[in-house]
């Protein structure tokens, strides 16, 4: 059995293990690859906003929109079986919540040759629906899922799980990525209303630490998985 993840030091400098697939981040599996060179195809015949498609910024930015806007965000989808967790698997759906977003654009900028770990953290949606919070409880989203991209000599954090077609619907802000600073939950919606609250940072990973992940689940919602 391969041993749990661990976290790594948040500027530690990327190595070949975070070009490389493993475990969850499936950056070599063939409908990944497919999913990349999509998107970079159309990045390459469309204005990004990050220079050249063949940039790492470009990239990063065409990979990240694939994943936000190509598969809907849906938290009534949490399952226990590892393997849809595998990033090849997410990529063959067509909805998922945070965790499985964040390994998809995490294996996809692997498989662009862009270095890439993963991020969690726990969040406060104070716009969060009185059905999901009903389900779950609270309204505090514990191992929020996130990718943390090298790009320009550091790390960006990244996160995909908002489509923009929800965004919308609830009058959100589209979380945008540049491929230059942070894209992380917007404190604010588009009424200035409270939205998203980071509270806890529970550090970055290579891989996906899914049993400790489910073993905070079971603790706290016990009703949601």
């Amino acid at each position: 059995m391969a041993s749990a993840p661990e976290i790594v030091a948040a500027d530690e400098q990327p190595d070949e293990r975070d070009l490389r697939p493993g475990g969850l981040i499936e950056s070599d599996h063939p409908v990944v690859r497919r999913l990349v060179d999509r998107a970079l195809k159309e990045a390459a015949t469309q204005d990004v906003g990050a220079g050249s498609a063949a940039s790492s910024v470009a990239r990063a930015v065409a990979l990240f929109v694939a994943v936000r806007d190509g598969y809907r965000y849906d938290p009534y989808t949490i399952s226990r079986e590892p393997d849809e967790y595998r990033a090849g698997a997410v990529a063959e759906g067509s909805q998922s919540w945070c965790v499985p977003k964040a390994t998809l654009l995490t294996a996809a900028a692997r498989a662009a040759g862009i270095p890439a770990r993963v991020g969690f953290a726990d969040v406060r949606n104070h716009l969060q629906s009185a059905r999901l919070r009903d389900r779950m409880g609270t309204d505090l989203f514990l191992w929020h899922g996130y990718s943390v991209l090298w790009l320009g000599d550091r790390w960006l954090k990244a996160s995909p799980a908002f489509n923009r077609e929800l965004c919308e619907r609830f009058r959100t802000r589209v979380l945008e990525f540049d491929g230059r600073s942070d894209a992380l939950f917007h404190e604010y919606d588009t009424d200035g209303n409270r939205h998203m609250e980071y509270v806890n940072h529970r550090g970055v990973y290579r891989d996906i630490p899914l049993a400790a992940i489910f073993d905070t689940f079971d603790q706290y919602y016990p009703d949601l998985v």
